[in-house]
């Protein structure tokens, strides 16, 4: 890790992303600076049963199209639970609901450090 790429070592990160080249990228590059990665996930279904069975998360990125099924029924979830996230999509922020405008927006192609800076500034668990 360079003096650049802040620490979410010992954070818990869900990752739902159902591009097994982009999540396996983030998932090192999370996991590199120290982070443990729930999943990656790559569907809706799959990440609701992880959030239920998982009682700490400390943050999570979501794509928000997973095998052609919109993630808000996870981001809902998410919030519900009180644990910040942050879409990495291909999506225009056009596209999320009004309820997650508060919610920080990368568009793809994703640089996993700059994930890990913005994870960092989520506050609450990350």
């Amino acid at each position: 890790m360079d003096a650049d790429t802040p620490s979410i070592a010992g954070h818990r990160i869900l990752l739902v992303e159902d591009d097994y080249f982009i999540a396996t990228n983030m998932q090192s590059e999370f996991e590199h600076v120290g982070a443990e990665v729930l999943g990656p996930v790559p569907s809706v279904r799959a990440a609701l049963a992880l959030i239920d069975a998982t009682p700490d998360i400390d943050a999570a990125v979501l794509d928000i199209n997973v095998q052609e099924e919109m993630v808000f029924p996870v981001a809902d979830a998410l919030q519900a639970r009180g644990v910040p996230f942050l879409f990495a999509t291909g999506y225009e922020r056009a596209v999320i609901p009004q309820r997650f405008a508060h919610v920080r927006h990368h568009e793809k192609p994703v640089d996993p450090v700059q994930l890990i800076h913005m994870l960092r500034g989520l506050g609450g668990r990350a």
